[in-house]
């Protein structure tokens, strides 16, 4: 998609700086790109606080561990 946008030369010349890409089009993408998956993790970490994973009764590392040694 081609967009037009007005962004300071300083923060394009910091994302490429930042990203390590020559071109704007690559650098902004792959800012994007980082600033998505961000947003996902902090929606999953929120998600986790609100209601914490439980592990079954009787669950324990070491039984897992065994489990994974038979294989």
């Amino acid at each position: 998609m081609k967009v037009t946008a007005n962004i300071a030369d300083s923060i394009i010349e910091e994302v490429k700086e930042l990203t390590n890409q020559s071109t704007i089009t690559e650098a902004i993408t792959i800012a994007l790109k980082q600033w998505i998956d961000m947003y996902h993790i902090k929606a999953l970490n929120t998600e986790v606080m609100d209601k914490p994973f439980e592990f079954r009764s009787g669950y324990s590392a070491d039984s897992i561990r065994e489990i994974n040694r038979k294989r």
